[in-house]
């Protein structure tokens, strides 16, 4: 199973400090961990520097075991929020492309039973050969999280995947990246701004403030109205729905106007 650990993990832009001194030991395959914070905590470069796209303190150590067959080492893969749509490919010839990364140019049988799985399950399938030029913003961010989830990554970083969709896609999606993290043994780390989502389908969370992280665990134990306080400077409750879940409710800004 693979395996990821954060140690003294830090970020800097020149002089600007935006994270400092993470730690985070035992991520592992099978969980989605959700990354909530304000913005510019540090959630982006905390992919950055996992992905390898940043420099920075610390170390980022990636172990254990791959799942898929002939993969010596584990990888990674990072969708970050925007994403560059080259408008002549259609939406298979991008997936097929993000597929073939680094790769021979010949393709095979099982490749494209492969981008016919994603396709099917992110249920994209009519938009297969149509351009991405012609797509809309919540297609385009489909079309993104298909080209990550064909190469079978065995560490996700998703940075806000569901931003431009609708409320039925957002729960289909989030749906299927957790299906995935449990049948296939992959390490999901999903940047997620809705707390309700965050609740409902991440085994743990990992809170930034103040460029640190300052709290992690399971959701139902760090989500409380004191680290909304702090952390968003909102007066909310923490209420049960009638199944046994939990959701946020927030009441007003806990922060004196200037």
């Amino acid at each position: 199973m693979v395996q990821l650990s954060l140690s003294g993990v830090g970020v800097a832009y020149g002089k600007r400090r935006v994270l400092s001194d993470v730690d985070a030991a035992d991520l592992r395959g099978g969980e989605v961990v959700a990354l909530i914070g304000a913005n510019a905590a540090g959630k982006s470069s905390l992919f950055r520097r996992i992905a390898g796209l940043a420099a920075g303190d610390g170390t980022v150590t990636l172990g254990g075991t791959s799942r898929v067959a002939g993969r010596t080492t584990p990888q990674c893969c990072y969708l970050p929020q925007d994403t560059a749509v080259n408008a002549v490919l259609t939406v298979y010839e991008s997936i097929l492309l993000a597929l073939k990364q680094g790769g021979a140019w010949s393709v095979s049988d099982e490749e494209l039973r492969r981008i016919d799985g994603v396709l099917r399950d992110l249920e994209i399938e009519d938009l297969a050969f149509r351009g991405l030029g012609e797509l809309s913003g919540g297609q385009r961010q489909l079309v993104s999280i298909a080209q990550t989830l064909v190469r079978e990554p065995d560490v996700l970083l998703l940075d806000e995947p569901t931003s431009a969709l609708d409320l039925h896609r957002q729960f289909e999606v989030l749906s299927l990246v957790r299906r995935l993290a449990r049948e296939r043994g992959m390490l999901v780390l999903i940047s997620i701004h809705d707390l309700n989502q965050a609740l409902r389908f991440a085994d743990r969370v990992m809170v930034l403030a103040h460029a640190r992280l300052v709290a992690m665990g399971d959701p139902r134990a760090i989500v409380t109205p004191a680290l909304l306080d702090e952390v968003y400077g909102v007066r909310a409750r923490v209420e049960t729905l009638p199944g046994g879940e939990p959701y946020v409710l927030v009441e007003g800004s806990s922060r004196q106007a200037a």
